[in-house]
């Protein structure tokens, strides 16, 4: 063993072979032995070489498609012997809906709200076992349960937080809803007291609540095609009362300083139109400054943000986008500018192709061409109609003039011919 790099041999008798290659191929049997002799050899055990599974084609990272349609994502894989692919949606013990076809490839037909998620591609063989996993987002359908729902017990009070989940390709909103805990069944969510979570926000301040009683609190998310699945219930009991207040100095107040208030543009929705792409929202909710503009950025296909017009005037409160690519998905977001301020950007809206025609891009739409430019073609068309028509006019005129010559010249030679 000394002489092949990378072998050694346990107390117990078990070889270590670091790197598998084709010194190691062979037929071993093991004797063992010790100072009064051996009692025989081992049975003969054989070493061959297979390949783990590797794959050939994996899975892009994220897919999106529309609700309905058919996806078909591939997973390819070799290995020695040949592995077995299998799909298996992440965190689902169910049955899924989707089917494997004869070249491993996840089949969604028709895709449905339920196969949105994490799906994980897995090759196996007698060697090892070797996994890869792809986003499958839904579009088209109502939003997605929230998750990570937490309460934070306050004085008479309780902030309720969370993390939103999908929005089915759709502006979203979310109500927080409680009720509290009685001494009898629990009530249906539709008798609960219903509270709305300002835009874009993802967490709300419930008050007024009674102290040392215990309350339920769920959260549910809606888009324009409904609403999504409650979230799960989470109880909590708000802080009672404070005890005796203790008079104290009051501190020194501290230097007076300008805050600057710009919240970021609200309700921004996306609806399709002949034209393009229109994009409305609401001016901000507070801003201490006069607003001087908003700048409108998108990124495609999950990429990187890009701005795509900064200079929408603060008066605006809707724009235009023609010039998207068909089957491609689309983001939109837009900040508010206040001088040298800026907001955070606004709700995010989803915007997908699939199967739309494609748009126009804003230099073919004569609409939307700068007012000089614009006048510019009106004027040179005029002109060139003007032209055409005293063209016309000048050569029915010469028309005329060189037939009444002709005309004169003939009945004078006939004059002629009869003296």
């Amino acid at each position: 063993l000394s002489q092949l790099p990378g072998w050694s041999m346990r107390p117990d008798g078990t070889i270590i072979i670091a790197t598998g290659n084709d010194d190691a191929l062979g037929v071993y049997r093991c004797t063992p032995y010790n100072s009064y002799g051996t009692a025989g050899e081992s049975q003969p055990t054989r070493v061959l070489l297979k390949d783990p599974p590797a794959f050939t084609v994996r899975p892009k990272e994220e897919y999106f498609q529309e609700v309905g349609r058919e996806l078909v994502i591939p997973c390819t894989a070799h290995g020695d012997p040949p592995p077995t692919v299998t799909w298996l949606k992440v965190g689902s013990a169910g049955k899924s809906g989707a089917q494997v076809d004869g070249n491993s490839s996840l089949i969604f037909h028709p895709l449905v709200k339920e196969q949105h998620g994490v799906w994980e591609c897995t090759a196996t063989n007698q060697v090892a076992s070797v996994s890869t996993t792809t986003a499958v987002h839904v579009l088209g359908t109502s939003p997605h349960a929230v998750t990570n729902v937490s309460v934070l017990p306050l004085l008479l009070a309780a902030n309720i937080s969370w993390e939103p989940g999908f929005d089915g390709g759709y502006f979203q909103r979310f109500s927080v809803w409680y009720t509290p805990l009685v001494k009898h069944p629990p009530q249906a969510h539709h008798d609960w007291v219903s509270l709305s979570v300002p835009v874009g926000a993802q967490h709300l301040l419930v008050e007024n609540l009674q102290p040392d009683m215990s309350y339920q609190f769920s959260v549910l998310a809606q888009n324009k095609l409904g609403s999504g699945p409650f979230s799960q219930i989470v109880t909590s009991v708000p802080r009672g009362k404070r005890g005796p207040v203790l008079t104290t100095v009051p501190p020194e107040p501290p230097a007076m300083t300008m805050r600057v208030f710009l919240s970021p543009p609200q309700a921004l929705t996306a609806n399709e139109t002949a034209r393009g792409v229109l994009l409305q929202w609401e001016p901000p909710a507070q801003f201490s400054v006069a607003l001087s503009g908003y700048a409108l950025e998108l990124r495609q296909d999950k990429g990187g943000w890009e701005v795509l017009d900064r200079s929408i005037p603060s008066t605006k409160t809707q724009v235009l986008v023609p010039g998207l690519i068909k089957d491609t998905f689309y983001e939109f977001r837009l900040v508010a500018f206040a001088g040298s301020y800026i907001s955070n950007p606004s709700n995010t809206v989803n915007v997908s192709t699939a199967g739309m025609e494609v748009y126009p891009s804003r230099t073919q739409l004569p609409e939307l061409l700068p007012q000089p430019v614009l006048a510019g073609v009106i004027g040179g068309i005029c002109f060139l109609s003007v032209a055409v028509v005293f063209s016309t006019m000048a050569a029915c005129i010469m028309n005329r003039r060189r037939a009444a010559r002709i005309q004169k010249r003939r009945q004078g030679r006939s004059r002629s011919a009869g003296c």
